[in-house]
């Protein structure tokens, strides 16, 4: 709900879920703590998301599929509005901490060849989100492991014939 609307009020989200507002406050003083819960539930199934892949040390290509697919998985269970979540500073910092992790993967990846080391700086960081958002939402229908096959593939081997 906080995707499709970032300032979906407590009453709308209680009532979304099922539950009277007065229970969303039990559990959450304000519409800003419960914010800064669903940002710290992505952001540790982000972490978990990586430290699943092995980026450092499972080979190049079996962690860079296991790193989409877990993310497609993240994106789809945690779709939220990155700005406002970046605009808090613990949130923020916990997510450099994961693309300099991911960065680091990438360099890896061209260093060993799976990537071309003649792209732009910071072409294949940039990239590789937009496809992953895109392979969560526009199919929605698709398992995250063939979804995972598509951005990879994308990826790799470009949309050209």
């Amino acid at each position: 709900m906080l995707a499709a609307d970032p300032g979906a009020s407590i009453s709308a989200i209680a009532a979304a879920a099922g539950v009277d507002r007065r229970t969303v406050y039990r559990r959450f003083t304000s519409r800003e703590d419960l914010l800064a819960a669903v940002y710290a539930a992505r952001l540790e199934a982000v972490e978990h998301a990586i430290a699943d892949a092995r980026l450092r040390e499972a080979p190049v290509a079996v962690a860079l599929h296991r790193y989409v697919e877990n993310i497609i998985e993240v994106n789809r269970t945690w779709p939220v509005d990155l700005t406002r979540m970046l605009a808090d500073p613990e949130s923020r910092a916990r997510r450099d901490v994961a693309v300099a992790e991911v960065d680091a993967f990438l360099r890896r990846a061209t260093d060993e060849g799976l990537l071309r080391d003649s792209l732009p700086a910071g072409w294949a960081a940039a990239l590789l989100p937009e496809l992953m958002h895109l392979a969560a939402r526009q199919e929605p229908g698709l398992a995250a492991g063939p979804a995972a096959d598509l951005v990879v593939a994308t990826l790799l081997k470009g949309i050209g014939a």
